[in-house]
């Protein structure tokens, strides 16, 4: 539960009341079909609000769902209290610059990460968000997203940019990176974009609150070949549950089942265990930028 509502940031409110809401969903023993079909709601809409997807949350659905869930009022009026910041105040993401570029999920996402206190991040294509130049994004989104404007890929960019600010705020995201050596190998923008984004990993992972690691291709076959994923963890004062986030070029989702975070925190248990430690993963990346 949020101690301080009034100072709580949407993205945060969105989670805690997605969260609590499933909760008391689950200890009313009603699935989410029988309480769609009870508010003749579209199964998507009781998605969106317990993952958080939502920009704002109307009051009224909050209630409507705890009088089904048979909330005491105090509960209700705590959660009512989050669904009314998601509607007066607005999280960075959304401003005009933004907003055009962000689809639910992705906007999900960006929650999550605002909130979270740690991210684990497996890449087997491209760097990892938090850690691309701005010359690599501008060629992932030229070549990977077709049809987008100049304009699109120029607020795609910025949105990229100003996500790396998590890692230097004043409580910096814990940042643990792992991708397969594919990625220093795969020569994204020609080799002089290529070697000055293995150089701004090189910069980046000096700082404490960041870890890389890269899977050598001599490891092998590994857990990590069904493809990428984040799993997000939350300060223990939340009472919010790790959650995944996976993604592909069609959409962007999150799963809180526990045997799914489950799958994926021991995936990148086991990844973490079979690459290198970070001092001998960075000298992967150096000699990587000498033969460019």
């Amino acid at each position: 539960m949020i101690t301080d509502i009034e100072s709580a940031t949407p993205a945060l409110c969105r989670l805690q009341l997605g969260s609590e809401l499933r909760e008391l969903r689950l200890a009313a023993r009603l699935t989410s079909r029988q309480v769609t079909r009870k508010l003749l709601w579209s199964p998507s809409k009781l998605t969106r609000l317990e993952t958080g997807e939502n920009a704002s949350v109307e009051t009224a659905d909050v209630m409507a769902l705890c009088q089904i869930y048979a909330a005491d009022s105090e509960t209700t009026e705590v959660l009512t209290g989050y669904a009314a910041v998601t509607k007066t105040k607005r999280d960075w993401w959304q401003s005009p610059q933004h907003r055009p570029v962000i689809s639910p999920g992705f906007r999900a996402f960006l929650g999550m990460e605002a909130t979270a206190s740690a991210l684990h991040n497996y890449e087997s294509e491209y760097v990892p968000g938090l850690l691309q130049t701005e010359a690599y994004v501008r060629v992932i989104h030229h070549r990977a997203y077709d049809g987008l404007s100049q304009e699109e890929i120029d607020r795609m960019v910025a949105l990229r940019m100003t996500r790396q600010e998590v890692l230097h705020r004043a409580s910096p995201l814990k940042f643990t990176a792992i991708m397969s050596e594919a990625v220093l190998r795969r020569q994204v923008g020609g080799p002089d974009v290529m070697r000055a984004q293995l150089a701004h990993i090189v910069e980046t992972a000096s700082a404490p609150n960041v870890r890389v690691q890269v899977v050598p291709f001599k490891a092998g076959a590994h857990r990590g070949m069904s493809g990428a994923f984040a799993t997000f963890q939350f300060r223990d004062k939340l009472a919010l549950k790790p959650i995944v986030y996976l993604e592909n070029l069609a959409d962007h989702w999150v799963t809180r089942h526990e045997a799914d975070v489950e799958m994926y925190e021991e995936a990148f248990i086991d990844l973490q265990a079979l690459a290198p430690g970070p001092e001998e993963s960075l000298s992967m990346i150096k000699k990587a930028m000498k033969e460019l």
